[in-house]
């Protein structure tokens, strides 16, 4: 099974926020491919469904971004989980501009909470990464400090723009769950 977790935060009151790009690409992801219906799964709501023989689940941590890791637990126990091939995280990034991304086979945290739970959980930085940018167009709007920011709904136009993403990242967790994470990173990462 192919896992791909959006990191995000759950809540009407986050819905629009930057920090929850990974969670609009997912509901895309799962309108895209044939997925079930989001159920409670522990720590997460989940979509489980296929792309060819290939079973994969989409997962949205419930525990807040900064508690993401915990969602992984279930996975990190099962026979044959690697997370170098078998896990995808999906993440805002606001040092990437708005309406571009980057994947990544390994990394660093770039100081976002979320991928420093998941590191922790795993105990290593070995695992994909895509990263959606967030930083908007006009750097005006930054106002105050980044936590703040990230927790501010994104105007439509900043939305559009990363809605605007969404079939190259299709195509990217595509590659990804299809060809594995070397074959992907020398094709799309950037």
């Amino acid at each position: 099974m192919k896992v791909i977790m959006g990191l995000g935060n759950p809540g009407r009151e986050y819905e629009g926020t930057r920090h929850n790009a990974a969670w609009w690409f997912l509901d895309h992801l799962a309108r895209t491919w044939p997925c079930e219906a989001w159920r409670k799964d522990r720590d997460a709501h989940v979509a489980d469904g296929y792309l060819g023989p290939l079973r994969v689940r989409l997962v949205k941590p419930q525990t807040f971004m900064n508690l993401s890791g915990a969602a992984l637990r279930s996975y990190l126990g099962r026979t044959g989980f690697d997370a170098r091939e078998d896990l995808l995280v999906i993440v805002d990034d606001i040092a990437i501009p708005v309406g571009e991304f980057r994947f990544r086979a390994t990394g660093s945290t770039g100081g976002h909470n979320g991928l420093k739970s998941i590191q922790a959980q795993l105990g290593n930085a070995e695992y994909p990464r895509l990263r959606v940018g967030i930083r908007p167009v006009d750097e005006r709007r930054v106002i105050g400090n980044l936590a703040d920011f990230v927790l501010r709904v994104m105007p439509r136009d900043e939305r559009d723009l990363v809605e605007g993403l969404f079939p190259k990242l299709v195509t990217v967790t595509d590659s990804w769950a299809r060809e594995g994470t070397a074959k992907t990173a020398s094709t799309h990462g950037r």
